[in-house]
């Protein structure tokens, strides 16, 4: 399984902003351009206000290629559809703090199927809650909009909880990827990175781009 660094800088496209009626061809297309990632929102209609696709979709993108699956499940009850996903080909799966389940018993899980396992935090949630887990997680993602839907225009107050996060890293000496997903675009992402963020979510400013490559080695960049 890919394993890459903090200091390394992750571009994944996220889904959403595909055109579903070709996503294999989409998946390619976000590959050749320079890709790390394919991030995949899980969304349940209840968690958040809106309905996105579940692990047939996950699985369809896996046999569509092998890039590394970062799935992001924005759902209720996460614990109960874990195994759905593991199956489905997932290499990276992150829950959310502020979902009922046990928080520490999923992780666990996660990482059981030796996957990666992250933890996701709503921009109106404290850092102080995901502060107990973060020795058992591969990545922290900082949502820098309300999730739910995307072309949302990124939050700046998150910077400050993203460079809370790096700093609590340093000191505890861990290795957690910090993760950004929301508004992601060529100047934002260099706002997250000077904070401590090494992984971008983009999704209309990749996908929707005129030239994709370009987009991603702007975003790179930063």
């Amino acid at each position: 399984m890919q394993k890459l660094s903090i200091h390394d800088r992750v571009i994944a496209p996220s889904l959403l902003a595909a055109d579903f009626s070709k996503i294999g061809a989409e998946v390619l297309r976000a590959v050749h351009a320079g890709a790390d990632w394919m991030h995949l929102d899980v969304m349940d209609g209840h968690f958040v206000d809106n309905i996105s696709f579940g692990p047939a979709v996950v699985e369809t993108v896996n046999k569509a290629s092998d890039i590394f699956l970062d799935v992001h499940l924005m759902i209720s009850r996460p614990d109960h559809y874990l195994q759905r996903f593991i199956d489905a080909g997932s290499d990276l799966i992150t829950v959310h703090v502020e979902a009922p389940h046990d928080v520490s018993e999923t992780l666990g899980r996660i990482r059981s199927a030796g996957l990666q396992a992250g933890l996701a935090l709503n921009p109106a949630t404290p850092l102080d809650e995901v502060l107990p887990y973060l020795d058992q997680i591969d990545l922290l993602l900082c949502m820098t909009v309300v999730p739910g839907f995307g072309g949302q225009a990124f939050m700046p107050e998150v910077l400050e909880k993203i460079s809370a996060a790096a700093a609590i890293r340093e000191e505890r000496q861990l290795s957690f990827h910090i993760e950004v997903d929301g508004g992601i675009d060529a100047i934002t992402a260099s706002r997250c990175y000077a904070a401590g963020a090494n992984v971008m979510v983009a999704g209309s400013s990749t996908f929707r781009a005129p030239d994709m490559a370009e987009a991603i080695a702007t975003i790179r960049r930063g």
